[in-house]
């Protein structure tokens, strides 16, 4: 068979769903082999979206996304996504195409050199050179992507390798085993929890594993220990618990991190140095890590003990041993009572432009409990992170370490493919959305039941914000705004708008949106004047004295 041939089976038999991108002429044998597969390919507008969709693949099922361009431009559109799938630590293959490698036909005219710049930016790069080395290059890259800690990988295949000819055969993938942890680390855990007089869980985005929910869940049933989540770490637990105390959004004046104050233990459960750290680590504190792999030391993390290996089996072994002691857990639930008071305070605003706050509100009210938010990244990412309750896992899909704009929409796409029975509401600010706003194309010709709401403030709203709390003059970060419902029709979705003049209109198009068929988008104008209030100086002024 010719290599691309071979390829496109060994994704076959590493269990390869789909394929999302944008081919050029280099990929042409490789889009021709998955023609003739089980594959299903997803050509998308813009290679960011392939690449975020692939991410999301690997996010939700822990399996490998797969995403194609070609050389050159189609490849440094990829690298957005890329390094959001190494951060987020997302298991991705990105397969890149290359003019032929054994004999020039066109000098240097689109070639860059992609194998060195993606080597910065994932796990392993290289160029297939042979049609021989196709299998084993494809099952490697496919395996390190998904091994902890898991992240991206990038293959190149040129095009004069793809037309080779070889007898090899694919490799059929083999599923492995996570290594536990040694007993003793797990004892020393176990005495240090006992020992302590105020423990805390800090719940991260390593923790995001389905088996991890489930003995994490019997280990604070049986001893009640609070626990707080990163925002990438929302949902891993059920948040209508009454042991969860809130998740870390911006301020490290916020009641959560004064509640973390207030721990002598903070155990770290799936905590990812590159998610934005909500403490840091000071002598007042002891750290536990139990993750995958060790922790990376710096001046913001630096654990006292850590248990290294598959994290449910050390949640189960600890539960297992540990004694339930008379800790003293009234700090905490005293500081989430304040929280949840200031989390109340003007969510019933009838105040239009919508405040946050309200906003919040009405997901939580409208939104099915499985429901999926699926957040670009702007300002609304911290007030639904602090004031939204997830209560399945990975009902709430957002992006804390590289915090991009422009994946809400790629993310929410395929979300929505995986979980075709849940509703799902991409919440996109009008600067994120309009990044990769020819998708919506993707979204319409995919027959997706999608809602994506666009809050409207005709800037980049974080940043004017930042820019005002540094006493600095309002430049450089406003713009004007297409007509969104206009602009859903010309793409044969649904738009919503004009008849939105208050919470409630909102309110119901939302109940209206997610029960309907195909794309819907809600403009709905956002006022952003309480974030002092809640994430700025204002914040440390509510928290004084706790």
């Amino acid at each position: 068979m010719k290599a691309a041939e071979i390829f496109v089976e060994s994704l076959e038999a590493c269990e390869v769903e789909y394929v999302f991108g944008v081919p050029g002429e280099e990929n042409l044998e490789l889009l021709e082999a998955i023609r003739k597969s089980s594959i299903k390919m997803i050509t998308t507008r813009d290679e960011q979206t392939a690449v975020f969709m692939a991410a999301t693949v690997g996010r939700l099922t822990g399996r490998a996304g797969v995403a194609l361009s070609t050389l050159g431009p189609g490849a440094t559109n990829l690298v957005t996504g890329v390094a959001y799938a190494q951060l987020g630590a997302m298991p991705l293959l990105v397969i890149t195409g290359q003019k032929p490698i054994k004999k020039s036909k066109q000098g240097k005219f689109q070639i860059l050199d992609v194998v060195g710049m993606m080597k910065p930016i994932t796990k392993l790069s290289e160029t297939i050179v042979s049609a021989e080395r196709v299998p084993s290059s494809v099952y490697n890259a496919i395996r390190l992507a998904e091994q902890e800690r898991p992240g991206a990988v990038h293959l190149e295949f040129p095009e004069d390798i793809a037309e080779e000819r070889s007898d090899v055969r694919p490799i059929k993938w083999q599923k492995t085993r996570r290594p536990n942890p040694d007993e003793k680390s797990i004892d020393n855990l176990v005495e240090a929890i006992e020992n302590s007089h105020s423990p805390i869980i800090l719940i991260g985005a390593g923790a995001n594993r389905k088996l991890i929910r489930k003995q994490l869940r019997s280990f604070i049933d049986k001893t009640k220990i609070p626990f707080i989540t990163t925002q990438m770490g929302k949902g891993v637990e059920d948040e209508s618990s009454p042991h969860y105390i809130g998740t870390a959004a911006l301020s490290d004046s916020d009641f959560v991190h004064k509640a973390l104050e207030k721990a002598d233990l903070i155990i770290m459960v799936g905590h990812d140095i590159t998610e934005k750290p909500p403490v840091l680590s000071e002598n007042t504190h002891k750290f536990a890590h139990i993750n995958f792999s060790p922790a990376e030391i710096d001046d913001v993390y630096k654990p006292d003990m850590e248990v290294i290996g598959d994290i449910s089996y050390a949640l189960w072994a600890a539960t297992e041993i540990i004694e339930v002691k008379d800790w003293d857990f009234s700090n905490f639930h005293a500081i989430k009572e304040r929280l949840q008071k200031n989390i109340e305070k003007g969510s019933d605003s009838d105040n239009f432009p919508i405040k946050p706050q309200r906003f919040v509100s009405s997901l939580r009210k409208i939104l099915p409990k499985d429901a999926i938010l699926s957040l670009d990244n702007g300002m609304y990412k911290l007030w639904i992170a602090r004031n939204y309750p997830a209560y399945e896992q990975n009902t709430v899909l957002l992006d804390n370490a590289l915090a991009t704009m422009g994946a809400g929409l790629g993310v929410g796409m395929m979300a929505k493919m995986i979980n075709t029975d849940k509703k799902v509401v991409v919440v996109a600010g009008d600067g994120g959305f309009l990044m990769n706003l020819a998708d919506l194309e993707t979204a319409v010709r995919l027959k997706l039941d999608l809602t994506i709401i666009v809050l409207k403030d005709d800037g980049y709203g974080m940043i004017k914000w930042k820019q005002k709390s540094m006493d600095l003059q309002d430049f450089g970060l406003s713009f004007s705004n297409p007509d969104f419902e206009q602009l859903a029709d010309s793409f044969g979705a649904q738009g919503h708008g004009k008849n939105i003049n208050s919470p409630d209109d909102f309110e119901k198009q939302l109940q209206e949106s997610i029960n309907s068929k195909g794309v819907h988008i809600i403009e709905l104008p956002i006022d952003y004047s309480d974030n002092n209030s809640y994430f700025g100086e204002d914040l440390k002024k509510s928290t004084e004295g706790i």
